[in-house]
């Protein structure tokens, strides 16, 4: 099973670095999976640790896909990494083993701490929407723009029946960046 999550990890500077990660867990370890090249991948192995962030506020996951990556953290508690401040829940890790692969390698961390901070409600059908809406964007260079289309058009009739102001201004954003894309495709918005 593949659990949506907001990864923190430490960037060379000491800042903070927010990415939407699907993390999966056996035997008490938890698998992150990023492809080359990426930013995340760097920051893991270079810092060995990583905090897995629990929230409902959908924003996080569109807006770390849209250039919107300025989120307020606070530090950890065990490891040397970041907490956001939003988070209802986050687990600290230290990197374990890694299984090394040229296009996706395989990072196993140990949980060495967790904290409950608030209760988590559930999603709903709106901001289910946008994760998946955001998985989509995630994928834009590898997946047809015709797949993508009808799963947006499917999508939004739950933004349309469920979404809050939050859902909206995430929702909007995917948007703008599946559009920013077309056009990049297509030449459009070359000057």
């Amino acid at each position: 099973m593949i659990y949506e999550t907001i990864i923190t990890s430490v960037n060379a500077d000491g800042s903070a670095h927010v990415a939407p990660f699907g993390i999966r867990e056996e035997a008490g370890r938890v698998l992150i999976a990023p492809f080359r090249p990426s930013t995340s991948l760097d920051n893991l192995l270079q810092a060995r640790s990583a905090v897995i962030n629990l929230t409902d506020d959908v924003r996080i996951f569109a807006g770390s896909l849209t250039g919107r990556r300025e989120w307020a953290v606070k530090p950890a508690s065990r490891t040397s990494g970041w907490v956001l401040e939003c988070a209802l829940a986050h687990r600290e890790l230290e990197l374990d083993e890694i299984i090394d692969d040229a296009t996706r390698p395989s990072l196993w961390f140990k949980v060495v701490h967790e904290e409950n901070h608030a209760p988590f409600r559930g999603f709903n059908r709106a901001q289910a929407a946008v994760i998946e809406a955001a998985v989509l964007v995630s994928r834009l260079h590898m997946l047809p723009m015709e797949k993508i289309d009808a799963e947006l058009k499917y999508l939004e009739i739950a933004i349309d029946k469920t979404a809050g102001e939050r859902e909206l201004q995430a929702w909007g954003w995917l948007m703008e960046r599946i559009q920013n894309f077309k056009a990049e495709q297509t030449g459009e918005n070359q000057a």
